[in-house]
C-alpha cells in the first residue's frame, strides 16, 4: 500500500512539474505578441494610433509587467529616421530613469513604391534572433514530362513589400515629423487603463490569431536597425541578461531588493 501511494505522489509531482513548465513563459517578450505588433501597425494610420493599439486591452498585443506592479506595462514608440530608413523603437519605462526597450521595426526603402520590414525582439527579453515579418506565398508548378499527373505545386515564401501599408505611407510622407512618444513613467494618456496581466497560457490563447499572416524571418533583411539604433538602445538594470539566464530585479519601497531568475531558451525562431 505504502508502494502505491509513494509511485502516485511521483507521478502527481511530475504532472505538476510539468504543468507549471507549461504556463510559465520560458522568456519575458513571450509576453509581448512580436506578431500582434505588426498587425497592428499594419492597421494604424500614423504612428501616434499604433501606439493607442498597442496599449489597447482587447488587440491582445501587451501583457508585460516588467516592474512587477500587477498592473500591464505602458509600451511607447518613437521613431529613429536615417535617411530613407526608420527604426521604430517599442519601450517602457519601469521607473523615472529607468526604460527598457522590447522591440524595433526596421524599414528599409527599396524602391520607389516599395519597402520591407521586420520586427526583432530585444536580446533581453526574447531568445536570441527573434525577427519576425509579413508572411505571403508564391504557388508555383513544378512540371514533369511524365505528364500533368506528375506535377506538383510547390508554394514559396515571398518578401512582402510594405509601402502600401498605410502607417508606412505615413512615415514616408514628405510633411512627416519624426514621432516621438510624449508620454513616460507616471505620464499616460488618460483614455489608458491598465489592467492585470493574464496567466500565460491565456495569453497565447489570446494572440495565437495573428500568428497567421506573419512568420519567423529566415534571414535578417533589415539591415538599419544594427548600425542606426545599437547606439541608442536602452536597457535597463531592472532587467539583467546574464549568462545564466535573465534576471529581473524588483525593488520595494524600503529599498529591498528581490531577484526572480526567467528561464530562457536557444531557440532562434518562433513557431
Amino acid at each position: 500500500m505504502k508502494l502505491k501511494f509513494s509511485a502516485l505522489l511521483v507521478v502527481l509531482g511530475i504532472t505538476f512539474s510539468f504543468g507549471q513548465e507549461e504556463t510559465d513563459a520560458q522568456n519575458l517578450g513571450d509576453n509581448f505578441s512580436l506578431e500582434g505588433a505588426l498587425a497592428m501597425f499594419k492597421k494604424a494610420n500614423s504612428l501616434e494610433e499604433f501606439e493607442k493599439l498597442l496599449n489597447e486591452e482587447n488587440n491582445n498585443v501587451n501583457n508585460l509587467d516588467l516592474d512587477n506592479d500587477n498592473n500591464i506595462d505602458y509600451i511607447t514608440v518613437e521613431d529613429i529616421k536615417d535617411g530613407d530608413n526608420h527604426v521604430i523603437v517599442l519601450s517602457t519605462f519601469l521607473s523615472e530613469k529607468e526604460k527598457q526597450d522590447i522591440a524595433t521595426i526596421g524599414i528599409e526603402k527599396t524602391g520607389n513604391e516599395s519597402a520591407v520590414l521586420q520586427i526583432e525582439g530585444d536580446s533581453d527579453l526574447y531568445a536570441e534572433n527573434i525577427i519576425i515579418e509579413p508572411a505571403d506565398e508564391k504557388e508555383t508548378i513544378s512540371g514533369s514530362s511524365k505528364g500533368p499527373n506528375f506535377s506538383e505545386i510547390i508554394s514559396k515564401p515571398m518578401i512582402v513589400n510594405v509601402w502600401f501599408w498605410p502607417s508606412v505611407r505615413f512615415i514616408y510622407a514628405p510633411n512627416y515629423v519624426v514621432w516621438v512618444s510624449p508620454y513616460h513613467w507616471g505620464f499616460y494618456p488618460r483614455w489608458w487603463k491598465p489592467w492585470r496581466p493574464f496567466r500565460h497560457t491565456v495569453f497565447v490563447s489570446k494572440y495565437v490569431v495573428h500568428k497567421s499572416y506573419f512568420r519567423p524571418a529566415p534571414a535578417r533583411r533589415v539591415t538599419v536597425v544594427r548600425r542606426v539604433y545599437a547606439p541608442r538602445r536602452h536597457s535597463s538594470t531592472l532587467v539583467v541578461h546574464n549568462r545564466r539566464g535573465t534576471t529581473v530585479v524588483h525593488k520595494n519601497r524600503r529599498g529591498n531588493v528581490k531577484a526572480v531568475r526567467v528561464k530562457r531558451t536557444s531557440v532562434k525562431s518562433r513557431r
